[in-house]
């Protein structure tokens, strides 16, 4: 196949499993819509950045450790289970606080930032690594230039922070700010829930 289809095929893939319900799809979402745009392209980059360690294992074939390794795999389920629920009761608490007057703050779940908080939540999501693994192999077998494995790692990265931040933006489409401005306790409500439930959902995976 060409290599310029072959990529192409590739970056499709990858904003399949990007675009698919997940933790950083849900916690940027909502950090768009609370914060804005700026706040949004910042947690992209933070998730692009833990993207760099899951590409870099899933094309140096270091997935196959991962998977064989049961022990690491829990400690690292538990570990972004632990985070899950905690970003999730600071969203709900926000939802079942009292109001609070306009011009005060009502950002963040987290005082260390957007980047922080989006590159934790990709670093600790172990089902990051498995999907990167299964999508990168078939287009890392075969005969390829020596750079091709350096082109697959660098689509993931800057495919992941473009689109992302590119959703970030998106997300300020005025009618549907308004919209979550105007229900934002619900909202906030629904996504500390989801968050909640894919934090159980890493707990019980055998």
């Amino acid at each position: 196949m060409n290599p310029a289809l072959e990529l192409a095929a590739f970056a499709g893939l990858m904003a399949l499993g990007q675009f698919s319900p997940g933790p950083d799809m849900i916690l940027l979402t909502r950090t768009a819509l609370a914060e804005g745009a700026k706040a949004g392209a910042i947690m992209a980059i933070g998730i692009a950045t833990g993207l760099t360690v899951h590409a870099s294992i899933a094309v140096a074939g270091l997935a196959v450790a991962f998977e064989q390794s049961p022990g690491l795999r829990k400690a690292i389920s538990w570990s972004a289970a632990a985070y899950l629920l905690w970003l999730s009761w600071c969203l709900l608490r926000s939802a079942f606080s009292p109001p609070v007057e306009k011009g005060e703050n009502t950002a963040a779940p987290s005082s260390r930032g957007p980047f922080l908080r989006g590159l934790i939540c990709n670093l600790l999501n172990p089902k990051a690594v498995i999907f990167l693994a299964a999508t990168c192999a078939p287009f890392l077998t075969g005969t390829h230039p020596a750079w091709w494995p350096f082109a697959i790692a660098g689509l993931v990265i800057v495919q992941g922070g473009s689109l992302w931040a590119l959703w970030a933006w998106l997300l300020q489409w005025r009618p549907l700010r308004t919209r979550y401005e105007n229900s934002a306790r619900w909202i906030d409500g629904i996504f500390g829930v989801a968050l909640a439930a894919l934090a159980v959902k890493l707990l019980v995976a055998p």
